[in-house]
């Protein structure tokens, strides 16, 4: 039993490892490096959240400049759709007002032919009226 228990406590102290000897100079050292570190880490950090804002006011004024651009696009394709409906409106107009001039044109032709027919019509009784049969020659 005693031999039991030597053992189990012999065992668990060579387990442990002897840890060196670290002087107050050397950690105060160690903590000095380590915050000089962090201060460089802080001041990289600094500036790339400066470089991120500026890339963020390059990206947010080229987003102003597209919306300009459309702007302009849009006014531009807006005039030339007005213009062009302005023309094909104009042009529809011209095209109906020589159509009703022509429908009238051919009124006053209908009118015409149908009196010259009636006139052709008369004169051939007039002509078979005065003209002897032709049997009587």
């Amino acid at each position: 039993m005693i031999l039991l228990w030597t053992l189990l406590f012999t065992s668990s102290s060579f387990a442990v490892e002897v840890a060196p000897k670290i002087s107050d100079r050397e950690i105060i050292e160690g903590l000095a490096d380590v915050r000089g570190d962090i201060k460089k880490l802080e001041a990289k950090v600094e500036g790339d959240i400066k470089e991120l804002r500026v890339g963020q006011v390059a990206i947010q004024q080229q987003m102003n400049d597209l919306r300009e651009l459309i702007k302009w696009m849009l006014g531009l394709f807006i005039s030339i759709a007005l213009t062009v409906m302005v023309i094909m409106g104009r042009i529809l107009w011209n095209q109906q007002k020589k159509l009703t001039e022509i429908e009238t044109s051919l009124k006053a032709q209908k009118e015409e032919i149908s009196f010259l027919k009636i006139l052709i019509e008369k004169l051939q009784i007039l002509i078979e009226k005065l003209l002897p049969p032709q049997g009587v020659l």
